[in-house]
């Protein structure tokens, strides 16, 4: 099955948290801020990234590798974000609240807060782009090399040291958690697992006073570039999956590599 067939809508859905209006302009400091991102859920990926802020300008490198490779028979869709306005730290085991072994995305907001800025490949930067699955890192190993301009929220976010980075998709052969609760109905979109939006990386993004990429991410992968983003959505917290119509997808783990 293609990935067209697979994500009949591939939008973001977005709406736990809306934020007020524009604020006010703050002061930032211009910098480069890192992340070696954490396993979170039994991945047993790797992954590392780069912010570098000038201005108001944002040049972004982020690679991955190690993840899932495919679903439903079609190279497997990450997505990746800056998070912000909670604890600025990515989610404990304490923090399953039902106890299924899995880290849900739900489970995750209140250490690391609403979607700020997509990571996505190319084109929108907003959170209105967070689940546009054509845009998000294809397959197990990639990078996403871009620049473009960084809206507020996440500015005050990396000077507050609240930003995190947040890459989603586990791997149904390594995830925590049984197989049944993988295949449970996502607490975001019951059309997809519950192992399908989780998170599977994690990191603070903390400022560089060398300015150098953290050591040990990817090496390898496909480049993404693109233009600016104008915009600040007021939109954040949580995100849904926008699954096809018809039917709920398992994933068995002796399948999916």
């Amino acid at each position: 099955m293609n990935k067209k067939a697979l994500f009949a809508v591939p939008t973001l859905a977005m709406g736990l948290l809306a934020m007020g209006g524009t604020p006010a302009m703050a002061a930032h400091a211009d910098g480069t801020y890192t992340s070696q991102l954490t396993q979170l859920n039994g991945t047993t990926g790797t992954g590392n990234i780069s912010v570098t802020i000038d201005d108001k300008q944002a040049t972004v490198s982020l690679q991955v590798s190690g993840l899932a490779e495919t679903f439903m028979d079609a190279p497997y869709p990450h997505v990746q974000h800056i998070h912000g306005g909670a604890q600025g730290t990515c989610p404990t085991p304490d923090g399953d609240e039902n106890g299924d072994g899995i880290l849900s995305t739900t489970d995750g907001a209140p250490f690391y807060g609403g979607i700020l800025t997509t990571l996505s490949t190319s084109g929108d930067t907003s959170p209105a782009a967070g689940l546009d699955l054509t845009l998000g890192g294809q397959g197990g190993t990639y990078t996403i090399e871009r620049t473009f301009e960084m809206n507020q929220e996440t500015l005050d976010a990396l000077d507050a040291g609240t930003a995190v980075v947040v890459v989603h998709g586990l791997d149904p052969a390594t995830a925590t958690g049984s197989e049944e609760a993988f295949n449970a109905p996502s607490d975001l979109e019951p059309s997809l697992p519950l192992g399908a939006t989780s998170p599977a990386l994690c990191g603070t993004l903390v400022a560089s006073q060398m300015g150098a990429m953290p050591e040990g991410g990817a090496d390898t992968g496909v480049a993404q570039e693109s233009g600016s983003n104008l915009g600040m959505i007021a939109l954040g917290g949580g995100l849904v999956l926008a699954a096809a119509a018809g039917g709920t997808y398992a994933v068995r783990r002796s399948t999916t590599k």
